[in-house]
């Protein structure tokens, strides 16, 4: 097979699994007239495969949505010019699918599926050289980003250093768990008394009023229940409280500093070391933010992952919420999934609030699984990682 013909589909992963995994000469698309006319998306794609160390040629051939007869024809077209090829039905229309096959039926060329469930290629017509053929292509987090369009920024979390860290994280979310409902205000607090200086290193000393202004005109105490905790797990040193006057300490270093003025840190640092301690995943981040690019009527947009992971080519996109689930947040999910993913994409919910039914309805309609407070406080959630990855 020199050439391999892809029925193109708007989940980007679909158009470049079967030619990453075959490494054909050429490869000719089949695309709506937007993509057979938009540069930039095909110069995505021929940059992501040179970044995958390779280049191959790239036709792309406008075509009907839904006219079968129309792309059978080009198809026959294609063919003639290309008799060593092969097709991909593994994505497209239900009208290119239909072509597809008839193509393949009158002409003898070989055409192969891809299964998600399986994770292997599989022959449809003519096809021996995928029949049953396991695909062991790995992506990083950025290649699926990458893929459709996308652009990995650096996001809240600085990636490198979490390893140094990891010990730290369960006692750190245990903290979180005995002041969960007070947590907002403690994290409220310590903010007040270490503020930020905006270009320069802030100090890792601190000392502030045992009772600080809090939002709205409110007052905001120091809990000195949570900040002798902090203490005793490490996070920070030399705590010294006058009550009714005066708190002082020191953060153990800047990254503490920075997980303890952040409200969601403690859950998000938890979730990404059960997904290192399910030992199913090669690549994991922390706060992925990714700039979509050509979005309709903008420039651009950015999104934030607060969790994401890759095993293979299956990525899983995790949403840490200490608050209640809103409609906006499992849509956006699902969004985002769908988007750099592709169909067979995972999408979680980590939640330390109980969740609605209303929610949970909404989430299973959007194929988006839960992984709720009681799972989190019986340490369940590796094993429900391993369940949603399909690796238990």
């Amino acid at each position: 097979m020199n050439t391999l013909i892809e029925l193109y589909d708007e989940r980007a992963i679909e158009n470049i699994l079967a030619p990453d995994m075959f490494r054909p000469r050429r490869i000719v698309y089949l695309c709506p007239g937007e993509i057979a006319q938009n540069r930039t998306r095909q110069e995505t794609l021929a940059a992501f495969f040179r970044r995958r160390g390779w280049e191959p040629e790239l036709i792309f051939v406008e075509t009907s949505r839904f006219k079968a007869d129309r792309i059978l024809r080009q198809l026959f077209t294609i063919g003639e010019r290309f008799p060593d090829c092969a097709i991909d039905v593994t994505g497209g229309s239900d009208a290119a699918l239909f072509a597809a096959g008839m193509f393949a039926a009158k002409e003898g060329v070989p055409a192969f599926t891809y299964s998600r469930k399986k994770n292997r290629f599989y022959d449809i017509s003519g096809a021996a050289f995928a029949d049953e053929l396991p695909c062991g292509l790995t992506y990083s987090i950025e290649d699926f980003f990458l893929m459709a369009g996308g652009t990995l920024l650096p996001g809240r979390v600085d990636n490198q250093i979490l390893s140094l860290y990891l010990s730290d994280f369960d006692p750190f979310f245990d903290c979180f768990l005995q002041f969960r409902r007070d947590w907002p205000n403690i994290i409220s607090y310590i903010q007040r008394i270490s503020p930020s200086e905006y270009g320069q290193t802030p100090p890792l000393s601190v000392v502030g009023g045992y009772t600080v202004k809090g939002e709205r005109g409110s007052r905001n105490t120091a809990n000195e229940a949570a900040l002798r905790e902090l203490a005793r797990i490490g996070f920070i040193q030399e705590l010294e409280i006058v009550p009714g006057q005066q708190v002082s300490f020191r953060f153990r270093d800047l990254n503490t500093r920075a997980w303890l003025r952040d409200v969601g840190s403690a859950l998000e640092l938890y979730a990404y070391k059960a997904c290192v301690d399910s030992a199913i995943f090669h690549d994991i981040i922390s706060s992925a933010v990714v700039r979509w690019d050509e979005v309709l009527g903008h420039g651009s947009v950015s999104n934030e992952i607060d969790v994401m992971a890759a095993r293979g080519v299956i990525p899983l996109f995790l949403s840490c919420k200490a608050c209640d689930i809103k409609t906006e947040a499992l849509n956006e999910l699902a969004i985002l999934r769908d988007r750099f993913g592709g169909k067979g994409a995972k999408a979680a919910i980590v939640t330390t609030e109980v969740c609605n039914a209303a929610a949970r309805r909404l989430a299973a309609q959007l194929g988006i699984s839960f992984i709720d407070l009681e799972e989190l406080k019986t340490g369940q959630i590796v094993h429900r990682l391993k369940v949603i990855m399909k690796a238990e």
